[in-house]
């Protein structure tokens, strides 16, 4: 059964007329312990051939070893975007629901290579000059997620210093119980700070440059 209905496809196609660079995106797959491999892997199979700029590359975690260290990969389903370079930009877990948008929106901005934040916060982020993590647990029912996966992944586009993963909750049980998460979206900053729900572009940036000096200073 297709993930896309036929309108949906007319609208992504228009949506990625925007594009200008070409998109890979690298999908590390799991044959065996991975209930959502399959169905990512459709989703972004049906996606990458709305556009003739998006390139699609399957990889599989147990025997692509050069690229999960490339990338840094360590559960899957992953997902990797790319343009010029590699943003920093991650997701883990099946990318649908409300959280298909993300990706989507994504793909337009790595494209681009432009974050498309204010001149403040860009100024702002230039302060990050040693490496950051953010990682952004979700669901796919949650309406307000798709605003903090989204934020976190333009700070990335921003600043080669900063990667940032969308991280389906449910999938990861053990790591959303390792953080703490009793709802989302939750922004995790490195190990030690956290942003409870979708907050303003201003405030996340702030947040995450205090708990950069806080780390580094």
């Amino acid at each position: 059964m297709a993930f896309l209905q036929d309108k949906d496809k007319e609208y992504i196609r228009n949506m990625f007329s925007a594009l200008n660079n070409k998109v890979k995106i690298t999908f590390f797959s799991q044959e065996i312990g991975c209930q959502y491999c399959g169905d990512t892997l459709q989703i972004l199979d049906e996606t990458s051939g709305l556009s003739d700029k998006i390139e699609l590359d399957v990889k599989y975690f147990s025997k692509d070893k050069d690229d999960v260290e490339k990338y840094k990969i360590d559960k899957t389903p992953a997902i990797v975007l790319e343009g010029e370079k590699d943003y920093g930009i991650r997701f883990y877990g099946i990318p649908s629901g409300y959280e298909y948008s993300s990706l989507l929106e994504d793909i337009v901005d790595v494209s681009k290579g432009e974050s498309g934040l204010t001149p403040q916060s860009k100024e702002l982020l230039k302060e990050i000059e040693e490496q950051m993590h953010l990682q952004v647990f979700v669901t796919p029912t949650c309406p307000h997620c798709p605003k903090a996966v989204k934020l976190s992944h333009k700070m990335a586009i921003e600043n080669d210093k900063i990667v940032s993963d969308m991280i389906e909750a449910t999938e990861f049980p053990e790591l959303s119980m390792h953080y703490g998460v009793r709802g989302v979206p939750r922004t995790m900053i490195g190990e030690d700070f956290s942003i409870e729900g979708a907050v303003p572009e201003h405030q996340m940036v702030q947040k995450v440059l205090n708990a950069y000096h806080e780390y580094y200073s």
